[in-house]
């Protein structure tokens, strides 16, 4: 690990100008790329106290050896310089988005004598005319097949054309008239190109003028008496609004534009790209990215736009690109993108309307691709046992963790205090092992106390049934409560017989190698000090900080810091918002339940369906607590003995204070409504 210091320019040797900057390590490979306005201000905010660096930047600093720059005339040149030397040198702290799958694009071969329509992949050639990216091929040849009626280019290989041309014989598309055979000199080859270039302008989205122009042409040979011609312009005009049907309209003005939207996590960025022309998606594309490097939202846009514009020009580059967040400062790039494509591009945040409705569009299918590239990450095999080997060796553990349990606490401003614990075995998450925990022994928001109460009830329950299975036959500690409850998957208050049916040990009976808890250090303590009050010293125990995504030992002053794309962080990290999202879930149902509880929930033996069957027939509490035990009778499924039951139940419950309409002063008399949660309490949850 190399000292900063030791290859810091002197004062005054960097340059206060715009230009792009290289570190390199100890072998002059170079680690990272940066780019801007004033050299000397960015450079100097890597050389200062390592415990005021981000993680990431910290990393790269000190893997780094050495550092230079070059200087250029504007923010316009230093961002093409950047985007040269990350293609040129592929960093390792750079961030690089590569296709998560080979995109198909329909291309149209305009750089041959007699051009063709084809399905291409990879890299783009030299005077070929693309449209896409598309989904699927299949989706390319459906098109295709549509309009080949109306524009019946050529789409045979070479070899097939040749062979052709020899026997003066076309293929079977030239005899159904979806080609126009130039191999046997139908067409000339000046003919056949103008083929192509509608066929071009087409799929550009210069649709309505073509197709008015058919229907004036059918018009006039209807009136010609050219019926069988009439017909065939008819039909190729169902071909082509059959083409057209196939990309619905999203933007009614027929814009041209792209439209990049972003999911993120702390380890990965999804990026997904909606091609409008026309008004309509022609094509979609997305990558996905380990943040490598510290980017915010605006930054992993600018890397975006320099990916799926760097090797552009033309119309290839929309007027129109909409983003999520626009880099700082936008000027240079919005530039850039303007050079490319050689007139005005505009680059935005879309407000509102269809472009905002759209790109909301755009964001699930991001969203999507995350979750998705995140399942396919965790389904391997080969990954998921790297990921545990890398928490063997992080941790100094004997062997791999191969069951981790991991336990969250989450309350709304301390009000309902509940706790999660979720099971991973092998790397993959075991539900039915999931368990939920109300803290009782105190009221309030205490992270750590309730901490150190659920690993504590966890593991008690461990001892016990470990004890009632024979394998341990030491007496429960004084003063523990052997039957204390603990929650279910459903609620339910957990068994207590030592086997279940197949024979194995039930519920708690497992021990997990590896506890984590979400925290930092003082979690971590609470943890390892309940298990120690319990005798238990064969679990190992560790903390992740969400901030820095920090893994902490206990007994440690420094974290162990994993790297960005370790698969023994990334597997964590799942476990710990697997726990998050477990503890949030039981937290809103919990308070929900509470804010929706009436008198009549305190009744013994009256269920859900009679107490709405109650409220139905007499309209409210208020009605029901005036009502005679003779007239709760009426009420279908409502026994005398109930009924007196439920008389006084009301009779001595307290009401509740009458409602007032803030608004209009007016106090509202029915108090048979339920209390509704405000939505903005979500935002005070932990």
């Amino acid at each position: 690990m190399a000292d900063p210091s030791s290859y810091r320019p002197k004062p005054g040797q960097i340059p206060d100008s715009p230009g792009v900057y290289r570190f390199r390590d100890e072998y002059r490979r170079v680690i990272y790329v940066g780019k801007a306005k004033s050299l000397r201000q960015r450079l100097s905010s890597y050389f200062q106290d390592l415990a005021n660096l981000h993680p990431r930047t910290r990393t790269m600093v000190t893997t780094a050896a050495s550092v230079e720059w070059t200087v250029v005339n504007t923010e316009v040149e230093a961002l093409q310089l950047e985007y040269t030397w990350i293609k040129e040198f592929d960093p390792r702290f750079n961030v690089k988005y590569r296709d998560d799958k080979s995109y198909p694009y329909l291309a149209v071969t305009l750089n041959e004598e007699y051009p063709r329509v084809r399905v291409m992949r990879g890299a783009k050639k030299k005077g070929v005319r693309y449209f896409g990216p598309y989904g699927q091929a299949w989706a390319i040849r459906e098109t295709v097949d549509l309009l080949l009626r109306v524009f019946p280019v050529r789409t045979c290989s070479a070899g097939v054309f040749k062979r052709s041309a020899q026997i003066g014989r076309p293929c079977l598309l030239g005899y159904i008239g979806k080609c126009s055979a130039p191999c046997v000199g139908r067409v000339s080859a000046e003919e056949h190109r103008e083929l192509a270039e509608e066929f071009c302008d087409f799929m550009a989205g210069r649709t309505g003028a073509y197709i008015h122009r058919l229907e004036k042409s059918m018009q006039e040979a209807a009136e010609e008496m050219e019926y069988e011609r009439a017909a065939r312009l008819r039909d190729d005009i169902d071909a082509l609004r059959r083409a057209m049907e196939k990309s619905a309209v999203v933007l009614a003005d027929a814009t041209d534009a792209d439209l990049i939207a972003l999911a993120e996590d702390e380890l990965e960025a999804a990026v997904q790209i909606f091609h409008v022309r026309g008004g309509r998606v022609r094509g979609q594309r997305g990558w996905v990215t380990d943040k490598v490097e510290n980017v915010d939202t605006a930054a992993l846009v600018e890397h975006a736009l320099q990916q799926l514009y760097g090797e552009e020009s033309g119309d290839a580059v929309p007027k129109e690109v909409l983003v999520p967040a626009l880099p700082e400062p936008v000027e240079p790039i919005q530039q850039w993108l303007t050079e490319r494509r050689g007139s005005n591009v505009s680059l935005r945040v879309p407000q509102r309307g269809d472009k905002k409705d759209l790109m909301a569009t755009v964001q699930r299918n991001a969203q999507q691709a995350l979750v998705l590239h995140k399942t396919k990450r965790a389904s391997d095999l080969t990954t998921r046992s790297r990921a545990l080997e890398e928490i063997a060796q992080a941790l100094g553990l004997d062997s791999v963790p191969l069951r981790i349990e991991c336990f969250d606490i989450s309350h709304l401003q301390g009000d309902d205090v509940v706790a999660s614990m979720v099971v991973f075995e092998d790397g993959l998450a075991r539900k039915s092992e999931y368990r939920r925990f109300q803290i009782k022994t105190f009221e309030g928001q205490d992270d750590v106390r309730a901490m150190h109460e659920v690993i504590g009830r966890r593991f008690r329950r461990y001892l016990q049934e470990k004890q009632q299975t024979g394998e341990w036959e030491e007496e429960t500690p004084a003063g523990e409560d052997a039957g204390e409850s603990l929650s279910g998957p459903v609620g339910e208050p957990v068994a207590t017989g030592p086997t279940d049916e197949e024979g194995r040990p039930k519920r708690f009976a497992y021990p997990p190698q590896l506890v984590v808890v979400d925290g930092g250090q003082p979690q971590v303590a609470a943890a390892r000090r309940a298990l120690s009050e319990l005798g238990i010293d064969d679990v190992a125990v560790c903390g992740l900080a969400k901030r820095l995504e920090e893994v902490w030992l206990p007994d440690e002053d420094d974290p162990v810091v994993l790297p960005r794309s370790s698969e023994g962080l990334y597997l964590l990290q799942r476990v710990r918002d697997e726990a998050h999202r477990f503890a949030i879930a039981y937290q809103r149902n919990k308070r929900g339940k509470r804010l929706r509880s009436g008198p009549l929930d305190s009744v013994p033996g009256l269920g859900e369906s009679r107490r709405q069957a109650l409220l139905k027939h007499f309209g409210s509490v208020k009605r029901l607590r005036a009502a005679r035990v003779e007239d709760i009778c009426e009420v279908p499924g409502i026994g005398r003995k109930t009924a007196e039951t439920i008389a006084a139940a009301l009779a001595g419950a307290t009401p509740a204070a009458p409602a007032v309409n803030t608004a209009t002063g007016e106090i509202i008399e029915d108090d048979g409504a339920a209390p509704a949660a405000l939505s903005s309490e979500r935002g005070l949850e932990r």
